[in-house]
């Protein structure tokens, strides 16, 4: 089957939240992290026979849901789990909070990389907590942290790591070594680690692979949280299908003890969604991973070319990080926003001299966005 990714699709004005921020203005959104891609046909087929059933009770993860993830995570990851490690959620974003909540109390503090995804930052400081952000730096083009950097800076009461792999934003798939020098540090210091792996399945890179944190060795697997989800990789944020993976029984329970009264189930239609793509989508992601390979690197030739703009090159996720301190710009973000791209705010993030662009769209629309920027560098 031929998948067509340039497929445009007007989300101007429906309930998309990426759309909306911009509505009835002139600016292109680049920047909340769903694609403008239709999802793959075997998920809407079946979300439409599902819908057709007309009755939308409580409902429970499908065992060929779990079989499915169960077989996905032994074949492409080499990592074998059991179905019972699998805790359900309606979104990774309160997985993050439920893994600060299970590991720390308020007086302790987390550990994670900086620049990060803003709902990480969010959760560590829960309920009067704190953090301490290892800033990430460019080894051999590629954004890496060496969290040894601050173990002079502990103060003792760290419980919890927090990694992001592939790295939201940055692009970089982790190294076994680089993921062994993580454990090290984690075993070091008695740390529990939470892992957000939910762009395992969009690796850009070949040569590149995605391996789970957990799947170290039984240390790792015993010290940590991993969140996964088919929602990037298919397209299917709006309908929260996501999962925490806790081998450790009393970490799990834990977890699932603070979960509850407080995050509500997964729907039926998610489950719907993640049962059909994980079965049948596969073929549509490789399509798209191609389509993604050529936004990357048209995103690559055009922004370093660019006076003051360096993107380093994206192993995974269609997500770039864009260094504009060499432009001596105020505000990189309000910058190109006045140029009619919106993108995201790399204060947001932990540094106000970078801007974070989403590549999941149409190439005509990315070519129309890049040469507004390009226009607006060139006009000052």
């Amino acid at each position: 089957m031929t998948f067509n990714f340039d497929h445009w699709v007007d989300r101007s004005h429906t309930d998309s939240v990426k759309w909306h921020k911009y509505r009835d203005k002139d600016v292109i959104p680049l920047w909340v992290a769903d694609t403008d891609f239709t999802s793959p046909p075997c998920v809407i087929s079946a979300l439409q026979a599902r819908v057709a059933e007309g009755v939308f009770g409580y409902g429970f993860a499908p065992p060929a849901l779990i079989s499915l993830v169960v077989a996905r995570l032994r074949e492409r990851y080499d990592w074998t789990i059991k179905p019972e490690w699998i805790v359900w959620l309606p979104g990774l974003v309160c997985g993050l909070n439920l893994a600060v909540r299970t590991c720390t109390t308020p007086e302790e503090r987390s550990i994670l990389p900086s620049p990060l995804y803003p709902p990480f930052m969010q959760a560590a400081l829960s309920e009067g907590r704190r953090y301490l952000a290892v800033p990430a730096q460019n080894v051999d083009n590629r954004w890496v942290t060496d969290f040894k950097t601050c173990e002079s800076s502990l103060e003792g009461n760290e419980k919890l790591l927090m990694l992001c792999n592939p790295y939201n934003p940055g692009g970089t798939v982790y190294r076994r070594e680089e993921l062994q020098a993580q454990l090290d540090f984690a075993q070091r210091h008695d740390l529990f680690v939470c892992s957000d792996e939910i762009h395992c399945d969009l690796i850009l890179e070949p040569g590149c692979e995605h391996i789970p944190f957990a799947s170290l060795n039984e240390d790792a697997a015993q010290r940590s949280i991993t969140l996964m989800s088919p929602s990037k990789t298919f397209n299917l944020a709006g309908l929260g299908a996501s999962m925490a993976i806790i081998p450790n029984d009393r970490l799990r329970h834990k977890f699932a003890h603070t979960a509850r009264g407080i995050v509500p189930h997964v729907n039926v239609l998610a489950y719907v969604a993640a049962t059909a793509a994980y079965a049948e989508g596969d073929s549509w992601l490789q399509a798209q991973l191609e389509y993604l390979r050529g936004n990357r690197d048209l995103a690559f030739a055009r922004i370093n070319a660019m006076p003051g703009l360096t993107l380093l090159p994206m192993e995974g996720t269609y997500l770039g990080w864009i260094d504009a301190s060499a432009a001596e710009l105020d505000s990189p973000y309000r910058f190109f926003l006045a140029a009619g791209v919106g993108l995201s705010d790399g204060r947001d993030f932990g540094n106000p001299q970078f801007v974070r662009i989403n590549l999941g769209c149409q190439r005509a629309l990315l070519e129309k966005a890049l040469d507004r920027m390009a226009a607006a560098l060139a006009a000052r």
